[in-house]
């Protein structure tokens, strides 16, 4: 009876406890334990080590019963988690500590190769068991060309002064659209389809079109290069939902916040990436599992809950992702940069890797990621995508310049490149039989993978051949084409392609419409968080600022002592120059801002276009968040000089001139920010910065009076921040009542040196100062939002760097169709290089203009003497 008892009083608790969500507490834990620990005879046992313990798997399921009990929202929010000792408790998922989540995965993947494939396994055991579809998705490609608008120049000539001159008048004729333009083809007509659930690897040798072609399945090429042909994703165009969430593109460069550790570096990228479908595939999970009484595995659930979990600062994917691409050693390190020290580059390269795949996409497009990595490396990489591949039916494509043979063994399918055409598209295990098809046969000891990136060059080709009863004839890249396409792979795929994929729902919800993970107040959260933390790790150069500004101040007091200023017309002057100084020191103070956001730029691009955030979320914390270290820095300037130095003793006109200065703090940061948003680089970014002080303290009112300056130069008064600090400060001080005691003449000393000085405005006009220094804060924040929205990036990726081809190369470039078409005989094959440049005139010649300028029907050629018989 007693036992009954304490069962009831047991269930009644665990259900309490399943409510809450969360770990109980001690007295709790002590309660339920002593609950659960009765004896036959109803006595406490106290050796018995069986209670609330997982290998009793009646008291697992009924610990289960009780999560089944609860409503659908917190059901998939509440799991069974181990505690420190080894026993089942129920927590909430949204509120995992950080050692909770590293001793779960810890626990749960020991080796990294075996129990992460059995992890999966088992996830995706249990979604087939309950009848649930997982999301998918099959990108065609199909008619697809890439072109672009290339200069040509005419080879680059020395450093010289009159070369340089030639330059500068080049570009000015090159402004007036007199430069010479060709178009180049980077992609030509290729056809594919890269199917869910299959590894694929994409070889070819370097400009051959493999980043054009990555970037042109994900949607992000740049405007400038003319696309046509057709892409889809499960049958829709990329103008009929947003393919930059749908799909990853891996970078081949490594841009990353050096302030942020890896850890914050994953936990980032993942919250704003969200959750995907996951959320909506644990709740059909559990509903149906419920329906058919199915008791799911204690630590698959768990996982499946607490990686479905949208909004938090930091989910056990990120600890997930660190242990499966060996990041958790370094996961509390650093990222660093040139300056900063931190992970290798090695590590980058991983972190490069896991920043994409820690989110909920389906579609990967990576771009040469093992560069730099070592072999175990890569393979251990490239095995946990793989695995990932294969049991969540996503779609893989995957660069690698030179894949090792244990690492082009996990790939399902390849498609070879060069020249900018698909030479091969199908099943790795058909490819050497395909090439065999065609005279050529791998040698031993050779890696498959460098055999068939050799075999399509012209100078690696003749060692393949192995039919030695024929003659050796050069196989050209169109002639591989047109066997693959009359093979039956090639066939297969072009029956295929031809039949469109039908538009489904469920087709339709593997694809992602919006544009963004978060709403916008999440969005705001995060980024402020983390501008919050970048100051925080920089809190070294803004304690160094305020230490400058405080050695500027102690400056100003030493040089304007107050017991050396009389209050007279000619001191006036003095109070002046000292308002000057005061307003160029804190103006100056601003200037570091400058090099802080160019060094944020690169990454804020690369995340603006993987659609993290938009550039709003991004700018407007960067402007709040630094006015409590305006406001700071303004008043202990203004604490230390405005009694020393001797200004009006009104404590109304200390703090009205410490308003101005703070106003004149925020304006020069919201300056110096708009002015490296808009150049970009550091090296740009600073002669403007420069330029813009010089015209500051030009046109401040100063050393330049107002009524002295032209007519057409007044814009640079008024536009001017520092003009309007000077007028308020002006007139705080020299219409303050100890000035207007002294009378020279008519008017008093401060009226008659506002005159002088071209500043004898009304006393209201302080304030209309004061607006209009705020006015061109909200102003410039709102300028510098809008450049980071609408412009271009200058650096990696995006923007299509300008292309240059010398006059010689178009040539060249042009006629790899022609010479194509020239069969060679192997024979003996001697190589001569000619010194001497041969005139050389042909028909062929007439059929290039087609394709270049106004050519010329002499062409320069070095001569190759080839078949030079025995």
């Amino acid at each position: 009876m007693a036992q009954q008892d304490g069962s009831d009083e047991m269930e009644s608790v665990r259900i309490q406890l399943s409510t809450i969500g969360r770990s109980v507490s001690t007295e709790e834990v002590q309660t339920l334990r002593t609950l659960t620990s009765f004896d036959d005879d109803g006595d406490y046992d106290d050796d018995d080590d069986d209670y609330y313990c997982y290998d009793d798997d009646d008291e697992y399921e009924f610990q289960w019963a009780a999560v089944e009990r609860l409503p659908l929202f917190e059901r998939i929010t509440t799991a069974l988690f181990d505690d420190k000792v080894g026993r089942k408790r129920l927590v909430n998922v949204t509120k995992l500590g950080p050692d909770e989540r590293h001793c779960f995965i810890d626990k749960l993947i020991k080796h990294v190769q075996n129990d992460n494939l059995s992890l999966l396994e088992k996830l995706r055991h249990r979604i087939d068991r309950a009848g649930v579809q997982l999301p998918s998705v099959e990108v065609r490609y199909k008619n697809l060309s890439v072109q672009a608008e290339c200069q040509v120049v005419h080879g680059k000539p020395l450093p010289t002064l009159w070369n340089a001159t030639k330059g500068v008048f080049s570009g000015i004729s090159n402004l007036l659209g007199s430069k010479q333009e060709a178009k180049i083809s980077i992609l030509k007509d290729v056809n594919g389809i890269i199917k869910p659930g299959r590894m694929t690897l994409l070889l070819g040798p370097p400009g051959c079109g493999k980043t054009t072609f990555l970037l042109a399945l994900a949607g992000k090429l740049s405007q400038t290069l003319e696309v046509s042909g057709e892409i889809t994703y499960n049958g829709y165009g990329l103008d009929e939902f947003n393919p930059r969430k749908t799909s990853t593109y891996v970078s081949q460069y490594d841009l990353h916040t050096p302030e942020m550790t890896v850890r914050e570096t994953l936990a980032f990228s993942a919250r704003f990436q969200g959750v995907g479908s996951r959320a909506e595939i644990i709740k059909e999970v559990s509903q149906r599992e419920k329906q058919a009484g199915i008791v799911p595995d204690p630590d698959v659930d768990a996982y499946m809950k607490a990686i479905s979990v949208e909004g938090t600062e930091s989910t056990l994917q990120t600890d997930y992702i660190l242990k499966i691409l060996g990041l958790d050693n370094c996961a509390d390190t650093m990222v660093g940069d040139a300056i900063r020290r931190g992970i290798s580059g090695g590590e980058k390269k991983r972190l490069t890797t896991g920043e994409m795949i820690v989110g909920p996409t389906k579609v990967l497009f990576m771009d040469e990621i093992s560069n730099g990595l070592d072999s175990s490396t890569s393979f251990q990489v490239v095995s946990c995508i793989q695995h990932l591949v294969h049991h969540t039916d996503a779609t893989a494509l995957i660069s690698l310049l030179q894949p090792a043979p244990e690492i082009f063994d996990l790939f399902d399918d390849v498609i070879l490149m060069a020249e900018g055409k698909v030479v091969y598209h199908g099943p790795r295990t058909y490819i050497h039989k395909f090439f065999k098809n065609c005279g050529f046969r791998c040698l031993e000891r050779k890696g498959i993978a460098d055999f068939i990136q050799e075999v399509i060059s012209r100078k690696d080709q003749a060692q393949y051949w192995y039919h030695k009863e024929q003659p050796y004839r050069y196989v050209s890249v169109n002639q591989f084409i047109q066997k693959f396409k009359e093979c039956k792979i090639g066939v297969s795929l072009e029956k295929e392609l031809s039949d469109p994929l039908e538009k489904t729902q469920s087709r339709r919800d593997s694809l992602s419409f919006k544009r963004y993970s978060l709403s916008k107040w999440e969005l705001f959260k995060a980024c402020s968080r983390r501008e919050f933390l970048l100051m925080k790790r920089n809190s070294f150069l803004y304690v160094f600022k305020t230490l400058q500004l405080l050695m500027g101040a102690s400056m100003t007091m030493t040089v304007f002592l107050r017991t050396r200023m009389a209050v007279d017309i000619i001191h006036a002057n003095y109070y002046l120059g000292a308002l000057f100084f005061t307003l160029m020191l804190i103006i100056v103070d601003a200037f570091p801002e400058l090099s802080l956001t160019v060094s944020r730029l690169e990454v804020f691009y690369k995340q603006r276009e993987l659609c993290f955030y938009p550039a709003w979320a991004y700018a407007i914390p960067a402007a709040i968040l630094k006015i409590p270290l305006s406001f700071l820095e303004s008043f202990l300037l203004i604490s230390l000089t405005y009694y020393t130095i001797g200004y009006s003793p009104e404590v109304g006109r200390f703090f009205r001139q410490f308003l101005v200065s703070f106003g004149l703090h925020v304006a020069g940061m919201s300056m110096f920010r708009l002015i490296s948003s808009v150049s970009q680089t550091i090296v740009a970014s600073t002669t403007a910065g420069t330029l813009a002080l010089v015209i500051m303290s030009s046109f401040g009112g100063f050393i330049v009076t107002q009524p002295s300056m032209p007519s057409w130069l007044n814009w640079g008064f008024w536009l001017n921040p520092v003009s309007y600090g000077e007028i308020a400060m002006a007139l705080n001080e020299l219409l303050a009542p100890r000035w207007e005691k002294v009378k020279s003449g008519n008017t008093s000393a401060g009226q008659e040196t506002l005159e002088s000085r071209g500043l004898n405005f009304d006393s209201s006009f302080y304030w209309l100062s004061v607006a209009a220094l705020f006015g061109l804060t909200a102003l410039l924040n709102v300028i510098f939002m809008l450049a980071l929205t609408f412009l271009k990036r200058k650096f990696i990726f995006n923007c299509w760097p300008e292309l240059l081809f010398k006059r010689e190369n178009i040539y060249k470039f042009c006629a790899n169709q022609y010479i194509d078409e020239v069969q060679l005989q192997e024979s003996l094959v001697l190589w001569f290089l000619s010194k001497d440049t041969i005139n050389y005139k042909d028909k062929k010649i007439a059929e290039m203009k087609a394709y270049t300028m106004k050519a010329k029907s002499v062409l320069k050629l070095t001569v190759l003497f080839l078949d030079l018989k025995q």
